[in-house]
Parts: structure tokens; sequence; C-alpha cells
């Protein structure tokens, strides 16, 4: 091999990728990655408990589950499973907009 193959292979060979770090996992972009799973859950969840709050919130103003036998008491089991407003997303827009109690006029 000549001197100037030997140049040119030489100027060529920082082109060539190094095949030991060809694999190598970047630890920030995984931990990264790893806080917006996490914290997209904490979104989720905490929407769920925002939904699930005010919709018990809605059904004891409007009185929804009032106990038949004992008057002015909650019946228990209907606030587990009363729909006090067509949809989730209209508890969940609620909650979002209204951060304070209305005033009593």
């Amino acid at each position: 091999m000549s001197d100037s193959e030997k140049k040119i292979l030489k100027i060529y060979d920082g082109s060539m990728p190094v095949e030991e770090d060809l694999f190598e996992t970047n630890m920030i972009n995984q931990l990264a990655w790893t806080l917006v799973v996490l914290l997209a859950g904490m979104v989720v969840w905490l929407a769920i408990a925002l939904v699930n709050a005010e919709n018990q919130r809605n059904a004891l103003i409007t009185k929804q589950c009032a106990d038949p036998v004992f008057k002015g008491e909650v019946d228990v089991a209907c606030m587990q499973v009363v729909n006090s407003r067509p949809h989730w997303w209209n508890h969940l827009w609620y909650g979002m907009t209204h951060l304070r109690p209305a005033e009593k006029q």
C-alpha cells in the first residue's frame, strides 16, 4: 500500500462509526421521557379525581341523593353511582373553570 493510499484511508477512517458506541443509551433522554410519562399519568389521575369530586359535589348541591327514609341525610350508595351531569367532561370543565365556590346572594 502506498503512502497516498494510507493518507486517504486515514482521512476516511474518522468518518466510520465507532462500533462500541452504536448501541449506547442516553440516560438523560430516558430520564426525561420517564418524567414526561409519570407527569402525564399524574395529570390523568388528578383529572379523574376532579371529575369524581365535582360529580359528587354537584349531586349534593342539587340534592340528587337525598335519603328517602331519613330526611336531611345523604344516601351514600347513591353518591357512589350518581351522574349529576350528562358527561364527565362537563364535570372537568366546571371544576377547572370555577376555582372558588359561588357566592351566596
